[in-house]
C-alpha cells in the first residue's frame, strides 16, 4: 500500500496544481448563455424605475383629495408618454400600468374604485397613501451589484440582463476535453461484435455525458487499439486543441497497459501518481504546462467515479468556480462493512425525508468495478474513510451527489 498516496493528499495536490490557472473568457449572445458561468459582476447603471411609476391602471391623485369625493379628470398619460401636466388640487390624471406618475401626485386609485361621468371621477372606495405607486429604485439602484461573477446563468439572470440592455455577456469559456478509450477488445458505437472476447465500450460516452453535463465542451476521439505508438499520437494530437485529455484503460500493470508509460515518457509534472482509493487506485493526473492528462482505469464504474473525484474539480476551476467537492451529510439506513483497506467510494441511494438526507444500498450489486448499473436511479457516492472498517446504521456519513439535489 505504500506506493499509493493518501487520498486526501492527492486532492490537496490536485487543488494546488490549479493555482494561477488562466481562465479564458468569451462574449456570448445573451440568449445562448443559459447554464454558462458569468465572468463579470453585473452592475446597475441607473435606477429602476428611473421615475415614480404606476403599477396599475387608474387615476393619479393627491392622497388628501380622496376626502373631496369627486375629482376633475384633467388629462391622460398612456404608458410610454412623457408626463407634461401636473396634478392640481381637486384634479386627477388617468394613468396606465407602467406610466410615469404625474408631478404633484402621490397615490394611484384603481379604475375599479371609481365611477366616471364625463370629466368627473367619483371615488367609491378609497386607498392608502402611495397605493400602486412604484418608487424610484424599487427594482434596483444605480451602482448595485445585481448578479455576482461565478453565477450559473439561468432564466432570471438572462431576463434581468435583457432589461439592463445586454446583447452579449462575458462568460468563462467551456473547458475543452478530449476522451480517448484504449483497448483492442472494445468496440465503438455501432460496431458489430465478431468475437465473444469483444466488449462494447461505454467509458468514452459515459465520460462525455458527465463532462458535458458539467459545462465542458467534449470531443470523443473514439477507440484506440493497444498500440503504444498509436495511443501516443492520439494523446499528442488531442493536447493541441484541448485543455484536458482523458484516457481510459492502460494504467495498471498488464502487458498492454501502455498509457502510464506513454505519459511518463512525456516528462510531465505528476499531480496524482496513483492513490489510496477504491475504485481507481491506478489513476494518474499529470500536467503539461497549463494542460492536463487524466489517465483513468478501464472499468466503467471506476472511470466514472474517478471522473467525479478528479476531473470535475478541474472543470469547475477552469470556469472560475471552487474546485472543492460538494459533499453532504446523510444518515446511514443500514450497517455497512468496508470492503478494502483504501478510501472507498460506493454507489448508494440518497434520498430526502422530512428535511433530512438518508443513504442505503438497496439494489446495489457487490462485485467488480465494471457494474455501471449501480449508478442508475440518481445514485450518489458514499465516501468511506481509509481508517473506517464498519459503519453502523444511524451513523452520519459523507456523500457526494452525482446529480443535482433539489
Amino acid at each position: 500500500m505504500s506506493k499509493f498516496k493518501d487520498f486526501d493528499e492527492t486532492i490537496v495536490d490536485l487543488v494546488n496544481s490549479l493555482d494561477g490557472l488562466t481562465k479564458p473568457v468569451e462574449n456570448v449572445f445573451l440568449t445562448d448563455t443559459i447554464d454558462r458561468i458569468l465572468a463579470i459582476d453585473v452592475v446597475a447603471k441607473e435606477n429602476s424605475p428611473l421615475h415614480v411609476t404606476s403599477s396599475m391602471d387608474g387615476y393619479a391623485i393627491k392622497f388628501a383629495d380622496q376626502d373631496k369625493g369627486i375629482l376633475k379628470l384633467s388629462s391622460y398619460v398612456p404608458a410610454g408618454t412623457d408626463i407634461s401636466q401636473s396634478v392640481e388640487e381637486g384634479c386627477c390624471i388617468k394613468t396606465f400600468t407602467g406610466s410615469l406618475m404625474s408631478d404633484g401626485s402621490d397615490t394611484l386609485i384603481p379604475i375599479e374604485n371609481v365611477e366616471v361621468n364625463g370629466d368627473e371621477v367619483k371615488i367609491i372606495t378609497s386607498v392608502p397613501f402611495g397605493f400602486a405607486v412604484r418608487p424610484v429604485g424599487e427594482n434596483y439602484r444605480d451602482g448595485e451589484v445585481l448578479i455576482k461573477k461565478g453565477v450559473s446563468i439561468g432564466f432570471a439572470q438572462i431576463g434581468l440582463m435583457a432589461e439592463l440592455g445586454f446583447v452579449q455577456v462575458s462568460v468563462f469559456s467551456k473547458p475543452r476535453i478530449a476522451v480517448i478509450a484504449t483497448g483492442s477488445e472494445i468496440l465503438d458505437l455501432g460496431e458489430p461484435r465478431t468475437s465473444l472476447a469483444q466488449i462494447r465500450s461505454s467509458n468514452h460516452v459515459t465520460l462525455e455525458a458527465i463532462m458535458k453535463s458539467n459545462g465542458a465542451d467534449v470531443s470523443r476521439v473514439g477507440i484506440v487499439q493497444d498500440d503504444k505508438e498509436l495511443i501516443k499520437n492520439k494523446i499528442v494530437d488531442a493536447l493541441k486543441d484541448n485543455d484536458i485529455v482523458i484516457t481510459t484503460g492502460g494504467v495498471s500493470v498488464g502487458d498492454y497497459d501502455f498509457v502510464k508509460d506513454i505519459i511518463k515518457g512525456m516528462n510531465p509534472e505528476y499531480v496524482v501518481d496513483r492513490a489510496s482509493v477504491k475504485p481507481g487506485r491506478h489513476i494518474r493526473v499529470v500536467k503539461l504546462d497549463s494542460k492536463y492528462i487524466v489517465a483513468l482505469p478501464g472499468f466503467p464504474y471506476s472511470a466514472a467515479v474517478m471522473a467525479f473525484i478528479y476531473i470535475l474539480p478541474l472543470i469547475r476551476a477552469m470556469q472560475g468556480l471552487s474546485p472543492e467537492a460538494n459533499y453532504i451529510d446523510a444518515i446511514m439506513k443500514e450497517d455497512y462493512q468496508k470492503r478494502s483497506p483504501y478510501t472507498e467510494f460506493t454507489a448508494c441511494n440518497l434520498f430526502l425525508k422530512d428535511g433530512q438526507f438518508y443513504v442505503n444500498l438497496e439494489g446495489k450489486k457487490k462485485g467488480s468495478s465494471a457494474i455501471l448499473t449501480n449508478m442508475l436511479d440518481g445514485s450518489a457516492l458514499l465516501r468511506v474513510e481509509q481508517k473506517t472498517q464498519f459503519i453502523k446504521k444511524g451513523e452520519v456519513v459523507r456523500v457526494l451527489p452525482m446529480s443535482k439535489i433539489l
